[in-house]
């Protein structure tokens, strides 16, 4: 397993093990020793699993705040996504900036994602599945978005139009959801 550094301190892209032969291939999509032997030390105890029918369907960017605040570790299983992570936390020399990332069915990555970032996903396929660990509950109370296309983080989601939930569509920019980390 490789643990890859990005710009944005404590996020990281894991690499997994993939064992391929004439059957098909084998990789541990999580190892708790393994993970820990990395410096990922987080207790998860909830995995969820997303479906998007569409190519385009643009899911974020979401976080949760207070004592609901979660750890996140996630991948595609299915299709393709561009994955996008923003530092959400104020006293960050990286706070308000972004990266994204591919994640396939193919190359298997997963993003390592702390407390205190925001989350968010546009399928770059039809069809494609999402999942993800987290170290804490869902709250609808703590529950947060962040703008998909906030003009002070201009992100590249390689889609003008996309397909988004009201959640999404009627989120707060980077300016109105105060200091929340």
């Amino acid at each position: 397993m490789k643990k890859i550094k990005t710009k944005l301190n404590e996020v990281f892209i894991i690499e997994p093990d993939v064992y391929e032969d004439n059957r098909g291939w084998f990789c541990e999509t999580f190892n708790k020793e393994k993970y820990r032997q990395i410096g990922i030390n987080d207790d998860f105890l909830q995995d969820n699993h997303s479906y998007s029918a569409e190519k385009e369907t643009l899911r974020g960017i979401h976080f949760q705040i207070g004592d609901s605040a979660q750890t996140k570790l996630v991948r595609c299983t299915k299709g393709r996504v561009l994955d996008v992570v923003v530092d959400l936390r104020r006293l960050s020399n990286t706070f308000g900036q972004w990266i994204s990332v591919e994640l396939n069915e193919v190359n298997k990555r997963q993003i390592y994602i702390p407390r205190g970032f925001g989350h968010g996903f546009v399928t770059l396929t039809d069809n494609c599945e999402f999942v993800y660990k987290v170290d804490n509950y869902y709250s609808r109370d703590n529950d947060r978005s962040l703008l998909w296309n906030d003009k002070t983080l201009s992100i590249d989601w390689q889609t003008s139009n996309p397909k988004l939930s009201d959640k999404d569509k009627y989120a707060k920019n980077l300016k109105e959801i105060g200091e929340l980390f």
